[in-house]
Parts: structure tokens; sequence; C-alpha cells
């Protein structure tokens, strides 16, 4: 015991002789052993910092709800826009996966009441061997939605690209944005901040363990949303403009 005092000593001075900023309340990871803090000071301060951190990390989804909580409806009542914005949600092979096809479904039923008069579809299209756009066009033309009335974005990578792409390229001002419940507030507040006057049709599911899923990625996507909303990036592929929306809309 005694060869261990002077290490004590000299672990002692060490920690003593640090700025106060960097002795941090949090928990100590030693071999085998977690150590919490001791003191009630300790402890109150590791509480703060908890509390902080999520408060911190439930912003950007706050943010989102704020700005989107009176901009959704559901397919019964959604009010009527030129255009209707459907946002990619992965293949099954060469089809719609389930979600995207009941956000297609919705599309269709819109369309058929006279709610929008041309769908917009926008997705990934980055490789050959995978087409969102046009596996969604081939099931909306299967369900009466007249060809020349669907118009295909190739480069909706991600949310924001999509939004920013249908003002910036194909000259879109007001829409109906669709998509299932946990995505559609952060499709609007991008949307909104992109320059679309835009609501959100909420497509009904069944709470499954995708849907949890999808709940609990937004609020991971949340913080990248908050960003792209800040900062504004160029998408991920911008090119020229592209007058399908119009035609469609003066055919």
């Amino acid at each position: 015991m005694e060869r261990l005092r002077p290490r004590a000593r000299a672990a002692r001075t060490l920690h003593t002789g640090l700025p106060r900023l960097l002795r941090l309340p949090w928990p100590l990871l030693r071999p085998g052993r977690l150590r919490l803090p001791r003191t009630r000071q300790g402890r109150r301060r590791a509480v703060q910092a908890v509390m902080l951190g999520c408060v911190l990390a439930l912003l950007p989804a706050t943010w989102m709800n704020a700005t989107a909580a009176e901009r959704v409806r559901t397919v019964a009542d959604a009010p009527a826009a030129p255009v209707g914005l459907v946002f990619g949600a992965g293949l099954n092979g060469s089809r719609p996966s389930p979600y995207l096809a009941h956000r297609l479904d919705a599309a269709a039923e819109l369309y058929r009441a006279g709610r929008i008069r041309v769908v917009l579809v926008t997705g990934d299209n980055s490789r050959t061997d995978y087409d969102e756009p046009d596996a969604m066009r081939g099931y909306l033309t299967a369900r009466g939605v007249p060809d020349g009335r669907i118009v295909s974005d190739y480069a909706g990578f991600d949310t924001w690209d999509s939004c920013a792409r249908a003002k910036r390229i194909f000259g879109v001002d007001r829409a109906l944005l669709i998509s299932q419940g946990f995505h559609i507030r952060r499709a609007l507040a991008l949307c909104e901040t992109a320059g679309l006057d835009a609501y959100g049709v909420s497509v009904a599911e069944r709470r499954d363990v995708t849907w949890w899923y999808g709940g609990v990625r937004e609020l991971a996507a949340a913080g990248k949303a908050a960003l792209d909303a800040t900062v504004r990036p160029d998408p991920h592929f911008l090119g020229p403009q592209e007058p399908g929306v119009a035609q469609a809309l003066g055919g």
C-alpha cells in the first residue's frame, strides 16, 4: 500500500491543477466499474447536463411540429391545389413498397376527386437499376391517372432536394404534399422553407414496426432538416429548369 501513495498524491495534484471547466460530472469509466458522481453538486450537474441534452435533441422536432401543425390534413378534407407532390419511399424490386403504394393510392384518390390536377412524383434514380419515379408513374397510370398528368423528378434524393427542386426546377408554387404522418411535418417544414405554399396530406397507416421505426427515424432526421432549413443548400443535382408541370397544367 505504501508504494501506491505517491502515485495517488500525483493523481490528486493533477486533478486539482485542471481547469474547473474540465472537471465535468459525467460518470468515469474504469475497467470493470462505472463510477457515478458522489457529491450532491456533481449529481445535480449530471442531471442538468442530461436534461439540456434532451432539450437540444428535441428542438428540431419541436420546430417541425410548430411549423406544420395547422397545415396537416387527410385525404377527405385536403384543400384543392394544382399539384400533388408524392415523395419516394423505397421499392420492392421494381414495384413501390407498401408505404409508397399507400401514398400513391392517396394521390390517385385526390386526382379523381379533383383536388389536384397534376402529380409530381419525386424519388431516387441515382443508378440504372433503381428507378422510383418510373415505378410511381406506372402505379398511378394503372389506377387511372393519365400519363400526361404525371411529372417525374428523378433527382429527389431526400426531402429537402424534392422540395427545393419542386420550386426551383419545376416551378411549383402551391401543392399538396402526400406522405405518412410521421414524415409529413418534416416535408411541410422543408417545402415551406423552399418557398412552396403547401398543405400536407397525412396517409393513414396501421401502427406496425415500420411505422414506429419511421417515427424514431424522424427524430434523427429532424436535426438534418433544421440544418437544411438554416443553410438552404443547393440540391445534390440542380440542373436546368423543366417545363413539365406547367405543360401538364396547361394540357
